[in-house]
């Protein structure tokens, strides 16, 4: 018999690979939301020699006839509170599922759309663009139309710098090749739908931003967009959101939402599909500590609990409200009549006022 001290050396367990706390909690909620809440694996990326995936999550009636809404996050994967303030309003609406009727019957009419986690490889690597190196918000095929700022505004020279479009001529990156595609399934095909993409670190203020950021000219759908922006007005009172269309800040080449708006009009569909931008102004975090700057994360995420909870708090009520209006849509929306008196508001509140 061998004696203890002869017993061979057990061989040590590798490590179990560390994952993304977000797609933890994700799959918890698609298992808590079952059976609503349906789960569909768009793609996966590679980091660090693991396999993260993307994932879609749909709620409610599907086909054409029936509106809906769609809520993206965490496309530049240093922002995380744009994936965060997106599950936390999926999860608001899991743990609705078991008691609230009002949400069963609205969910009876409309479709909602979540993809939390568009660039999860940039998530774990703390970096805004994916693991190739290319910033998904530049990576649609268009250019602009009018100069953009040197850089910012989308760049081929080299993955090394930041706002790297990707090789001319190659194909978009499987993420935003993802979102393309089940956007355009799962609201390009509705005869109403509403976008909404989170993101962080534009100035001091809360920013919607609508397209076009290619050009500067107007869009087809600006009647629909001030109303809706007057509907905002009034129901969510003293909101801090500006909105605007991004051109009046900045340009950009191969803006991922540009590309699928243009094509919903380039098919002469008369459905309407108005994609919208939430920029969080990460600046007025750092104003109120402003060691944050020190760090990467900082820069676009409030580091301190507390804050970040108000965060939380503050923009659900927003995603609520556009599902809600999406939903009920046909009772804001300007009838044929009113869209000439909406268009010259519109214009005057976004686009003369700029040029003056």
């Amino acid at each position: 018999m061998l004696a203890c001290s002869d017993w061979p050396e057990p061989m040590p367990l590798p490590p179990a690979p560390p994952v993304l706390p977000e797609l933890l909690e994700l799959q918890a909620l698609a298992e808590q939301g079952a059976p609503y809440l349906r789960q569909r694996l768009l793609c996966e990326v590679e980091v660090d020699g693991r396999m993260l995936p993307v994932h879609a999550y749909t709620l409610g009636r599907v086909g054409p006839d029936a509106p809906a809404v769609g809520y993206f996050g965490g496309v530049h994967g240093l922002e995380r509170i744009g994936a965060e303030v997106v599950i936390a309003y999926l999860r608001s609406l899991v743990m609705r599922l078991r008691w609230d009727d009002t949400l069963h019957r609205q969910l009876e009419s409309m479709g909602m759309l979540f993809v939390p986690l568009v660039n999860p490889g940039g998530c774990w690597r703390g970096t805004r663009a994916n693991p190739n190196g290319v910033d998904l918000m530049r990576n649609a095929p268009q250019d602009a139309l009018e100069p953009v700022p040197w850089l910012v505004g989308g760049q081929r020279i080299s993955a090394a710098l930041p706002w790297y479009r990707g090789a001319r001529g190659a194909a978009m990156e499987r993420e935003s090749a993802a979102l393309c595609e089940v956007a355009e399934a799962e609201l390009g095909g509705r005869s109403f739908s509403i976008a909404l993409d989170c993101h962080s670190g534009f100035g001091m203020n809360d920013r919607l931003w609508f397209p076009l950021a290619c050009s500067k000219r107007p869009i087809d759908h600006l009647p629909e967009l001030h109303a809706f922006s007057e509907t905002m007005d009034q129901a969510l009172l003293h909101h801090r959101y500006t909105m605007e269309p991004q051109s009046r800040q900045y340009l950009a080449h191969g803006d991922l939402w540009d590309h699928l708006y243009l094509r919903s009009r380039a098919s002469g569909s008369t459905r309407v599909f108005l994609p919208l931008t939430l920029e969080m102004g990460s600046w007025l975090w750092i104003k109120k500590n402003p060691r944050q700057v020190f760090s990467r994360h900082g820069i676009f995420n409030p580091l301190i609990g507390h804050r970040q909870q108000r965060v939380l708090r503050r923009h659900l009520s927003l995603l609520d409200f556009v599902g809600r209006a999406a939903g009920s849509h046909a009772r804001w929306r300007p009838a044929e009549a009113q869209r000439a008196q909406h268009q010259a508001q519109a214009l005057e509140r976004w686009y003369r006022q700029a040029g003056r």
